[in-house]
């Protein structure tokens, strides 16, 4: 499951952005936001360069967590 970085998520409304765009690249995707840390894990089956792709799109700066 990979978990990204995403430092300029601030809110509530971020997290329903950031999930409508992983969303579109991913139906099936479940999206896990902790808003303190500022980390999203994403449970689905996009590779995560694409993940990463759609939050870039909506406007966030996501940097793929080392495992």
């Amino acid at each position: 499951m990979p978990t990204f970085d995403v430092p300029d998520m601030t809110c509530e409304g971020c997290i329903r952005a950031i999930t409508v765009a992983v969303q579109a690249v991913a139906p099936s995707a479940t999206v896990q936001a902790d808003l303190p840390a500022r980390q999203v894990r994403i449970a689905g089956p996009a590779e995560p360069e694409r993940l990463a792709e759609a939050m870039r799109a909506a406007g966030f700066t996501p940097a793929l967590r080392a495992t």
